[in-house]
């Protein structure tokens, strides 16, 4: 088994819970030191899923996050460059999202705290949300400074980028297309209750009820045929895989354009073009 940074994974019988960690102050600091880079979870995250995907014990997996919080990425970013880390990130989040469009195991997203940037578009890759109802759920890559979150600014000021980890996969099959543009081209932040109102979100409840309704669903995909639940979610999922082979290269390629766009010195040469006009 695999050793985890960010990430626990808890099994119990036939179910396997992968549980996230806040990235606090100290962790960043470790990353840093370390030169984790910034696709660190979605890395952990596809490596658990492989692992679990092949441990035949295990039947269905649940994700959430330790304490009140499912996943809030660090508020600022630095700059590509390094082709390394570069190669690092791409592999790391290509991998985490491509293992949710193909892993045969039924996913359920125990959404127990907020969900920002990666941690959203995972919720909306799982094949069952169960989250507290006032959790917010964001992509905040376009964000530009005016996500806000329980009085805090989440993501990133200085930068506003294409998402390249996720959302353009699962966001235009979960939520209507209108709703999915919001979602990824301002920002919009919804609350799972919001969105469970969309049918994007299978239950929306307090936080005390969200144990008792994620091992309910648990137990009923258990008394299924795994086999059959397999080649079920195969087939459903084959519209999320080409949803993947269509639009995820792009989206993570034109990300990194867009950060080699935003550099202080491609901004000098781009003539105004590509700031904001007010």
């Amino acid at each position: 088994m695999s050793e985890y940074f960010l990430l626990d994974i808890v099994r119990t019988g036939q179910v396997a819970t992968i549980e996230l960690k806040r990235i606090e102050k100290h962790v960043r600091e470790v990353m840093r030191t370390q030169k984790r880079g910034g696709a660190q979870r979605a890395a952990e995250v596809a490596r658990a899923l492989h692992e679990l995907r092949e441990d035949q014990n295990i039947r269905v997996i649940v994700i959430t996050g330790k304490n009140d919080v499912f996943t809030i990425p660090p508020s600022s970013y630095g700059h590509h460059g390094n082709p390394g880390n570069d190669w690092d990130i791409m592999a790391g989040v290509t991998k985490a999202v491509e293992i949710m469009c193909t892993i045969e195991k039924p996913v359920i997203a125990k959404v127990n705290g907020h969900a920002v940037g990666f941690g959203a578009n995972l919720v909306l890759a799982c094949d069952f949300i169960v989250a507290r109802e006032d959790a917010i759920i964001a992509d905040h890559h376009m964000s530009a400074g005016e996500l806000q979150i329980d009085g805090q600014t989440v993501g990133s000021a200085d930068h506003c980028m294409v998402t390249g980890d996720g959302g353009s996969v699962f966001a235009p099959i979960k939520m209507p297309l209108a709703m999915a543009k919001e979602y990824l081209m301002l920002a919009r932040p919804f609350t799972a209750k919001e969105l469970a109102g969309m049918g994007v979100v299978n239950y929306a409840m307090p936080a005390e009820e969200l144990d008792a309704k994620t091992n309910e669903i648990v137990q009923r995909l258990l008394r299924r045929n795994a086999y059959a639940l397999a080649m079920t979610k195969r087939i459903l999922n084959k519209q999320a895989l080409a949803q993947f082979n269509m639009s995820h290269d792009a989206s993570l390629a034109y990300e990194f354009l867009n950060f080699y766009m935003q550099t202080p010195q491609a901004k000098e040469l781009s003539k105004g073009r590509g700031e904001s006009i007010l």
